[in-house]
């Protein structure tokens, strides 16, 4: 949730092998009175820290609950496609 946004609630425990878990409620982007609940499983590894798995769950005011998507990768850690050169002919120059 970007955009400075503040969460109403959050928990966090540190799990027996070091993990953390945690649960954060959010407030609803198009609805207030809605929320969003995410579970995270964070750890550190060599570059830092990395999420493990995540839950999401949204609730409307009506008090109904379904799972959210999961989120796509942040840019940064999505595969970068390879530049292909080609010709005016459409094929591939190296071929």
């Amino acid at each position: 949730m970007s955009g400075g946004a503040q969460f109403k609630a959050r928990f966090s425990t540190r799990m027996l092998n070091g993990d953390y878990l945690s649960l954060t409620i959010w407030p609803g982007k198009s609805d207030p009175t809605a929320e969003v609940l995410t579970v995270q499983v964070r750890r550190q590894s060599s570059q830092g820290w990395e999420t493990a798995g995540r839950l999401a769950a949204y609730r409307t005011a009506d008090g109904r609950y379904s799972q959210l998507p999961e989120k796509l990768p942040r840019q940064a850690d999505a595969v970068k496609p390879e530049p292909i050169d080609l010709t005016e002919s459409g094929e591939d120059s190296k071929g």
